[in-house]
């Protein structure tokens, strides 16, 4: 098996956090000391991360954390790489690691969904009368999701709340299912869900990425790639027979699966080889003249 030499590490733990402004000033000098690129959250809460670096670093960073009795239990999903995934180091204090912006405090630790391992997740995937709702964003949605799962018209996490009153209300004696890509999103969603009146509601533990990587299961019932929130952009899930390609081309509508970015607005969307080099990289005729009109130095 071929050895990389970079790993990419996805965690978070959902833990009281004392004095949050010093230990990010503190979190953020021992990363760059260490060479580790990528970005983590503080709160109050606890601690939300993706990073990169050289299989020693990532190692010594899991054993440094580990090490802090507040994250002695926190479960990292690796992903080995060729090479860094980020091109900084951000730490960060927020409000909230994941902004949900709910009116009611959401303690995951206190209220969450039932957590459902990959396999029992890929069983209940099959029952009848389930509603599989995709916690992320649309355009993560577009680009792989679960066979079935509905897709959420939203382009921010905290839009939810009022889209599941406005969509799923009539719905509250079901059986719920969410995931998410790492579950962090799902920690909050159950919560609210519950909170709401939902009286069935499981998550997908560790999210997508660990179902992916689940023996068992293979990524089966995952159509597409998971988008991820770094250079890599999206990753493959279904490692079977099974595996489809659903995302279509911004341009000319083919099937593709493959992000860009618009180099006027920055916005991430799939375009293929063809319509990248016809447009010049633009998601639209706007940008391109937008881009013409700037005075070349």
């Amino acid at each position: 098996m071929e050895q990389h030499a970079y790993r990419v590490l996805l965690f978070y733990k959902f833990v009281r956090i004392e004095d949050t402004a010093a230990f990010t000033a503190e979190h953020l000098q021992y990363c760059k000391e260490l060479g580790l690129k990528g970005r983590i959250l503080i709160a109050a809460e606890g601690i939300n991360g993706t990073l990169s670096g050289t299989v020693e670093q990532t190692e010594k960073y899991m054993n440094d954390l580990r090490a802090n009795p507040l994250f002695a239990d926190i479960v990292f999903k690796i992903d080995e790489a060729d090479a860094h995934t980020f091109k900084k180091m951000f730490v960060r204090h927020k409000k909230e690691l994941v902004t949900f912006r709910y009116e009611e405090e959401l303690d995951p630790n206190v209220i969450s969904g039932k957590r459902l391992s990959p396999v029992e997740f890929y069983e209940q995937l099959q029952q009848d009368d389930v509603i599989v709702l995709d916690g992320r964003n649309d355009y993560e949605y577009d680009i792989g999701h679960f066979r079935g799962a509905i897709r959420p018209d939203i382009d921010s996490f905290r839009e939810f709340p009022e889209w599941i009153r406005q969509n799923l209300s009539e719905h509250k004696d079901k059986k719920i299912l969410t995931y998410c890509t790492g579950g962090i999103r799902c920690e909050k969603l159950t919560g609210f869900l519950l909170n709401e009146g939902f009286s069935d509601v499981a998550q997908l533990e560790g999210g997508i990425v660990t179902y992916g990587k689940d023996p068992q299961v293979n990524g089966r019932l995952f159509d597409g790639k998971c988008y991820v929130f770094d250079e890599r952009i999206s990753v493959p899930i279904n490692r079977t027979e099974e595996d489809v390609v659903i995302g279509s081309c911004h341009h000319c509508g083919t099937t593709h699966d493959r992000y860009i970015n618009c180099p006027v607005c920055n916005l991430q969307y799939v375009c293929c080889e063809d319509c990248e080099d016809e447009h010049h990289g633009f998601c639209s005729e706007t940008c391109r003249e937008a881009a013409l009109a700037v005075p070349q130095s």
